[in-house]
């Protein structure tokens, strides 16, 4: 039943947000400039919560936008109802829904939607992971020169950590590195 859940509410989260940029949305600004929320946001993250309380009003939830939902619960479920908000609000079809469940702290299983070119992964511990429902699998490449990687980066840049300094020798060695919003 978890997974019947968490796979209704990615796909009616897509849907909704989809149909959101095709009408318009409120955009506003969190603790920056660029760390965007839109009226979107919301809707998703409340269309989630009402799919994942209707079959689990005892589950633990804890989302992006409205923070802990605590309940004495050995299930927590994991929401960002729009990642790649910053994409979403500029027009940009990199963005998606992202939900996760764990139970006693151990991740179960997670779903990531984006309905802009209908790309549905799934992943549920023992049983691998899928996108569209065909098996996917890491990589076979062993040297990192041979790679092309995908980062994210946080939205104020850490006094501490070496972040750009890592990203900078990357680019030096000549790896591809692809920054797109929603990792």
């Amino acid at each position: 039943m978890e997974k019947t859940t968490l796979i209704r509410a990615a796909l009616e989260a897509g849907k909704l947000i989809k149909d959101f940029s095709s009408r318009g949305f409120a955009v506003s600004s969190k603790d920056s400039v660029n760390n965007l929320v839109t009226e979107a946001d919301h809707a998703s993250e409340k269309l989630i919560i009402q799919i994942i309380r209707e079959a689990f009003p005892d589950h633990h939830i804890l989302t992006e936008e409205s923070g802990e939902l605590p309940k004495d619960s050995q299930y927590k479920w994991i929401i960002d109802p729009i990642d790649g908000t910053v994409n979403f609000a500029n027009g940009i079809p990199i963005c998606c829904v992202s939900i996760a469940l764990e139970k006693d702290g151990e991740m179960l299983m997670g779903a990531v939607y984006n309905p802009y070119i209908n790309e549905f992964f799934f992943a549920e511990k023992g049983k691998g992971a899928f996108l569209n429902d065909q098996p996917i699998h890491v990589s076979k490449k062993s040297r990192l020169e041979e790679s092309c990687l995908v980062t994210g980066f946080p939205y104020k840049y850490p006094e501490s950590g070496g972040l750009l300094e890592t990203f900078g020798s990357l680019i030096k060695a000549g790896i591809p590195v692809r920054r797109l919003g929603s990792a």
